[in-house]
């Protein structure tokens, strides 16, 4: 039986992964602050994590195998994480995003190395705790944090930079739900000028992933994405299946907000780590119907 830590996780993929850890007989202890219960079977330890002491306070003298912390979003937090679990954890897992590739705009899918956090310059003094600039600098956030995990001494840490993640009925996110509701009433989709293909992974695989990184043995950044760009018009036209009589207009913008999923940059992610570490993933085109049709609510598409 391993022990095993997750920091938040309780709802999406999070509350999956915690799920196929109880039934593969991990004992699994899920720190939050308190707000929700976590599934039943896992030990529920109350703590603010930007809190050190109060995170100190709540894990006592307990020790993990594994920690995956699924709500690290700035270096602060990073930071109290690192210097709580060093001697408590033999692995910490962090899921980071494909945001850490904001500046990047290649047409070749993106390797970890476009993005090494060795190398990320660390700022404390800004305004981490404000909720506007942390939404707005969210990939800064998450490369900020990488780093602080990457910086010497040695800690053992992986960062799992995830895709656009879609699919099941509790995505909260109400992304396709901005297509559907446009389609359905023929309002303009807004769309770049130049609109670029991004990468994906489905709710259950990424959860799968996480279980399967918890038992390995590597550190360091690795993406995490299903084989397969997708543009917004595929999504959309996935989308309109479930929206019969329904009409997809796109409008291009130079200037102002795009739809959820438009970029004006290209946000593809080479897996080809993982699948040499031995993970293979799925293709989008395997699983796209699926996840647009769990999330809109019906049971076939």
């Amino acid at each position: 039986m391993r022990e095993i830590c997750v920091i938040g996780g309780n709802r999406y993929f999070g509350k999956r992964l915690i799920a196929r850890l109880l039934a593969a007989g991990d004992r699994v202890t899920v720190i939050n602050r308190g707000s929700s219960a976590p599934p039943a079977g896992a030990i529920h330890l109350v703590a603010d994590r930007n809190d050190e002491k109060s995170l100190e306070n709540a894990l006592g003298s307990r020790t993990f195998d594994v920690v995956i912390d699924q709500v690290c979003y700035t270096p602060r937090q990073a930071r109290i994480a690192r210097r709580v679990f060093a001697d408590r954890t033999r692995r910490y897992v962090m899921t980071s995003t494909v945001e850490v590739y904001e500046y990047e705009d290649s047409a070749d899918l993106v390797g970890e190395d476009a993005v090494d956090p060795r190398t990320v310059a660390v700022d404390l003094t800004l305004p981490w705790d404000d909720p506007e600039f942390l939404e707005t600098h969210y990939g800064e956030g998450k490369r900020q944090a990488e780093a602080v995990l990457a910086a010497g001494p040695a800690f053992p840490y992986v960062a799992v930079r995830v895709a656009h993640v879609l699919g099941g009925d509790d995505d909260f996110t109400g992304r396709l739900d901005h297509y559907a509701d446009r389609i359905r009433t023929g309002d303009p989709i807004a769309v770049p000028a130049v609109n670029r293909p991004a990468t994906y992974v489905h709710v259950e695989e990424i959860a799968d992933f996480l279980v399967w990184v918890a038992g390995q043995d590597f550190t360091g950044p690795v993406n995490a994405a299903s084989h397969g760009v997708l543009t917004t018009e595929e999504l959309c036209a996935a989308v309109a299946v479930h929206v019969p009589g329904g009409r997809t207009v796109f409008r291009s913008v130079e200037v102002g907000e795009v739809s959820p999923f438009s970029f004006a940059r290209s946000y593809g992610m080479d897996n080809s780590r993982a699948t040499k570490l031995g993970f293979t993933f799925g293709g989008t085109d395997d699983w796209l119907p699926r996840a647009v049709a769990e999330t809109l609510g019906r049971e076939n598409g």
